[in-house]
């Protein structure tokens, strides 16, 4: 297994509070990071997407009284918000008891949804954790221009040739489009969603322009701003924030638009391997995004994540 950086901080966050949450795109390894965590302490985990999983939590006050002492693993919790509700009263009551830290470690696909419901519910009680592909850091053994264009998705990258690579990231975005993205109550025909994820591609690292994107799927602007909102909430799309300050400068008010994964941008712009990316328009963008995902990964959250840019073409990220 390779070590992920962020391994350190969910142990750590288990110590300060009762629940942790990790979030991330499906096949990020949440679920490997989770089981591997599992293996320093008595833990139990139930993967909420299985019936039978689901099942033993009809009763979840009695069930978790039977495992009182040890680590509750939810996977795929965003499947049932409703839970959220009741772990309030069992992490209270478990506060009270003196049973204050490190009883339950939750796994979830990001939404607005469940991070609403859980952070509003849970408020003081949870820390969230966003576990992204794989970076510079973790797979410093590996070919630098492998993750750059793979990508860092596990599947991805660590398939032997680059012909396997490239059908399991074309599978990867087949099954966010026909099976996850619809699972969590956005209704877009898949042709759409597909169109809409390749034109994305093509304005990687540029600034955003909702009516050009409107104009070339036929849909309207509130429609894609819906779309967009969800790939952004999914941490598959970044938007970077322009600098805003007082200036004489005419400066760029929209955000720039990055997919977070480069082997996900090459994959649905057709570019089978590093050759390929040579000699393709995108490959400066490429490059830029996947410095910008790199560097974002290990700075303070409070950091200021923005570029600046002026009306005449000045700038700076």
């Amino acid at each position: 297994m390779i070590k992920r950086q962020k391994q350190n901080l969910i142990v750590e966050s288990l110590d300060l509070f009762p629940a942790v949450g990790i979030l991330g795109p499906r096949q990020t390894g949440k679920t490997t990071l989770a089981l591997e965590i599992a293996k320093t302490r008595p833990s139990i985990y139930l993967d909420l997407e299985r019936k039978e999983d689901l099942a033993r939590l009809s009763d979840l006050p009695s069930y978790l009284e039977r495992h009182a002492t040890e680590l509750v693993i939810l996977d795929e919790i965003q499947h049932v918000p409703e839970l959220f509700r009741e772990l309030r009263g069992i992490i209270d009551e478990g506060i009270r008891q003196g049973n204050r830290f490190g009883r339950f470690l939750l796994i979830g696909s990001a939404s607005i949804e469940l991070l609403q419901q859980s952070s509003e519910t849970l408020a003081g009680r949870i820390a969230f954790v966003e576990l992204d592909p794989f970076d510079v850091l973790e797979t410093y053994r590996f070919d630098r221009d492998d993750l750059w264009m793979r990508g860092g998705i596990p599947g991805s990258l660590l398939a032997e040739e680059d012909q396997q690579s490239l059908l399991w990231r074309e599978n990867f975005v087949r099954t966010y489009i026909e099976r996850h993205i619809p699972s969590i109550g956005l209704r877009v025909p898949a042709d759409t969603m597909w169109n809409f994820w390749t034109m994305l591609a093509h304005t990687h690292g540029q600034v955003l322009n909702i009516a050009s994107l409107a104009r070339s799927l036929a849909g309207n602007n509130k429609a894609i701003r819906r779309c967009l909102n969800l790939m952004v909430d999914l941490l598959l799309v970044r938007e970077l924030q322009p600098y805003r300050a007082s200036s004489r400068k005419r400066l760029v008010r929209s955000p720039k638009i990055y997919l977070r994964d480069s082997g996900l941008l090459h994959s649905l712009l057709g570019i089978p391997d590093y050759e390929s990316l040579l000699g393709h328009p995108i490959v400066g963008a490429s490059w830029e995004g996947f410095v910008v995902e790199n560097i974002l990964r290990h700075v303070p959250r409070q950091t200021l994540e923005s570029f600046y840019r002026t009306q005449d073409g000045a700038e700076v990220d």
